[in-house]
């Protein structure tokens, strides 16, 4: 049987699974809200591991291994998460050492993104490629990476973290700067944008149907937009249009640089493939190595809903290796 733990900065989950020839299946699993401090949420999730694991009828013994997937910053070689922003108060914890001395099993700790990649190149979209790009592309915008069949994480686990690039002078601020792939293409960045381009509208006297007055502005989500664009909203159309445009453009530089069988996103992309495709394609042939393009996939996550309890899991097979 395998142990995974996700933690996040709102919810946390406990998730035993176990290999079914090339595919995993979730067996159980208990989800929490993510609470302070940290080393009290640790032991909440270790208890509920306990917890679970007597359930059916396991001990530390009949786990083969233990994945933790985690919002980075956070040193995989050290077993240490570092400070995430979403995560206060969790600041140089050795996440691997506690567990391993709690379940004396193997233990492997990645952030986010790259437990999703492995996820997904083992048993989603990404499945039989050897060179594999996730982009998380949600509330932000980061990548794992899998190249020739290994998890690349860097010299010191920063690799991947694309939503840093600036792509333009100005723009919607994302990762701390304006601009920024993680500015253009999440579902803050994107909210920014609307808020910009509705602002516009309504200060000279034209009506937005999705949003009706200044004071609605901070409730404009990613989401609230693309409902509207699949509506027909012109204005709607024309944010996730700008959208698609830099997303081709932070695509173009990833197909250039790594030239990868398949680049797999995740979130957004699955619930507005219809609104992005399009624009974000015409800048791709525009702006990328056409020997690169031609070769390189773009489809949207194959695990659904499932991801991150699938990538703490696959962490576990890969902490075996």
């Amino acid at each position: 049987m395998l142990l995974g733990f996700d933690i996040g900065g709102t919810k946390c989950a406990v998730v035993l699974g176990r290999e079914l020839g090339d595919s995993l299946e979730i067996v159980d699993k208990v989800a929490m809200p993510t609470v302070q401090p940290p080393y009290d949420m640790i032991e909440k999730l270790f208890a509920t591991a306990g917890e679970l694991m007597a359930k059916h009828g396991l001990t530390n013994n009949g786990l083969q291994g233990i994945g933790i997937s985690c919002g980075g910053p956070l040193s995989s070689k050290k077993g240490l998460i570092l400070s995430p922003p979403n995560l206060p108060g969790w600041d140089n914890i050795p996440m691997v050492k506690m567990t391993t001395e709690r379940f004396g099993r193997p233990t492997l700790l990645q952030n986010d993104a790259n437990a999703c990649a492995v996820a997904e190149w083992k048993y989603g979209a990404g499945k039989g490629f050897e060179n594999v790009i996730f982009l998380t592309f949600g509330t932000g915008m980061g990548a794992g990476l899998i190249l020739n069949g290994t998890l690349y994480s860097g010299t010191s686990d920063f690799a991947g973290e694309v939503g840093h690039l600036r792509l333009s002078d100005m723009g919607p601020v994302g990762f701390g700067k304006a601009g920024s792939f993680e500015g253009w293409c999440s579902g803050g960045g994107i909210a920014q944008l609307a808020q910009i381009k509705v602002r516009e509208k309504l200060q000279v006297g034209e009506k937005v149907s999705f949003c009706t007055g200044v004071d609605q502005l901070s409730t404009l989500t990613a989401k609230k937009v693309a409902e509207a664009a699949h509506q027909s909203d012109p204005l709607a159309i024309e944010i996730y249009n700008t959208c698609a445009e830099y997303l081709g453009r932070g695509l173009s530089l990833l197909i250039d640089i790594l030239n990868p069988e398949v680049i797999i996103m995740g979130s957004i992309y699955g619930r507005a493939k219809s609104l992005l495709d399009e624009r974000m394609m015409q800048v791709i042939h525009r702006e990328a190595y056409i020997g690169a393009h031609e070769v390189c996939r773009i489809v949207p996550a194959g695990l659904g809903e499932s991801i991150g309890d699938m990538a703490a899991l696959s962490l576990a097979v890969l902490s075996r290796e």
